[in-house]
């Protein structure tokens, strides 16, 4: 299902849920579900509660002015905040950059329902339809199937060449070898 666009919210929308922009009860969210152990498996350290809050200002602040941002996202039926998914421009040094990055990080009893799916579907549609954006990248470390599934979900593919290691993660981490998937927009058009 292709997702709709609120004008007046900037709002997107899908058969099951909301991604909208970010209120402070949000926020706490997702410093909570940013703070349960297995939902930050995959990553090497737990944001502060004032890295949370640069977090959402940043992302709120994008959004509103209509740049790639990372959406509060809310199941329609309940308005129940899970999590976030949207885009963002990453900022580290790598040979793919600079690039627009798909993610999500969802609450555990979000997890199997097809939701970061949906909601990166929705993003992704933005990305390309109203940003005009040629290509969106997704990255993780290798061992994450569960997202690494989403990417193929979403038509994302991935060169075993341009594997490489997170220069935020310190080395010798296990989660520092990362994968990148990468979707341009004419295999997106192609596929809709």
């Amino acid at each position: 299902m292709d997702p709709l666009t609120d004008p007046a919210g900037g709002n997107l929308t899908t058969e099951r849920l909301v991604l909208g922009t970010w209120s402070d009860e949000d926020a706490e969210g997702l410093f909570e579900l940013s703070n349960d152990p297995e939902v930050m498996r995959h990553f090497h350290a737990m944001p502060t509660r004032d890295q949370v809050q640069n977090m959402v200002a940043k992302h709120r602040d994008n959004l509103a002015a209509g740049r790639p941002g990372l959406y509060a996202v809310r199941v329609a039926d309940t308005a129940t905040f899970i999590g976030f998914v949207g885009l963002s421009a990453a900022v580290f040094d790598a040979p793919f950059m600079p690039c627009v990055e798909v993610g999500w990080r969802l609450r555990r009893d979000a997890w199997g329902h097809g939701y970061a799916t949906e909601a990166a579907g929705a993003a992704l549609a933005h990305g390309f339809q109203t940003l005009g954006l040629d290509e969106i990248v997704s990255f993780t470390t290798v061992a994450n199937e569960p997202s690494i599934a989403v990417m193929r979900r979403l038509g994302m593919h991935s060169d075993p060449a341009e594997d490489f290691d997170h220069p935020a993660v310190p080395e010798g981490h296990p989660i520092r070898r990362h994968v990148l998937y990468r979707l341009t927009a004419d295999e997106w058009r192609a596929r809709c």
